[in-house]
């Protein structure tokens, strides 16, 4: 067959697309229900394609989680950004996270890698550290309890959300933040 009509195979762009496909999937049907199978057909690759790049299912979905932990990442970064520009009151704060819940995909994917981290050490302890980055972003303003707190509402209402098919409204996600964060900053 002339190299002309023959089609070019992008090795990177198969790999990419299997990840993608099983990072869907893993958001979709959870990370334990992913199989080769599945990740093909998503994909729209042979079979053995996925066994071609991952040796193994758990290097797939390991693959797979990465690709999520990015968005988890970028969402954090945006999350800073606003709250450098516009402060950490109750209002900003309700804001910027009323704004990512009609993100109903990016909140899935951030509750599949929570929801993975349970049984996974390793992206428990990443899973932390993006807790902690929250704390942080809040604790100056705050105060280390509130920080505590604040971080631990925000996590319930990506779960409320996410279980709900709805978003909270951003009004009682305020006024939480305002009671959760208001009193005298000295005792923290």
């Amino acid at each position: 067959m002339p190299e002309s009509t023959r089609r070019r195979r992008d090795p990177e762009a198969r790999r990419s697309a299997i990840v993608l496909a099983a990072a869907e999937l893993i958001v979709e049907v959870g990370v334990d229900a992913i199989t080769h199978r599945l990740v093909a057909a998503r994909a729209d690759v042979p079979l053995g394609a996925t066994t071609q790049y991952f040796d193994t299912l758990d290097d797939l979905r390991q693959a797979a989680l990465a690709l999520l932990v990015e968005h988890v990442e970028a969402h954090l970064q945006r999350m800073r950004d606003a709250l450098a520009a516009d402060g950490a009151s109750a209002a900003s704060i309700a804001e910027f996270v009323s704004a990512a819940l009609t993100d109903a995909p990016a909140v899935h994917a951030d509750r599949a890698v929570v929801t993975a981290a349970v049984h996974d050490p390793k992206l428990r302890e990443l899973i932390r550290t993006f807790s902690h980055a929250i704390i942080g972003m809040l604790e100056p303003a705050h105060g280390a309890e509130r920080a505590t707190a604040a971080a631990v509402f925000l996590d319930g209402v990506l779960w409320h959300s996410q279980i709900n098919d709805v978003p909270l409204p951003r009004h009682i996600i305020e006024t939480a933040l305002a009671g959760i964060l208001a009193g005298d900053q000295s005792t923290t």
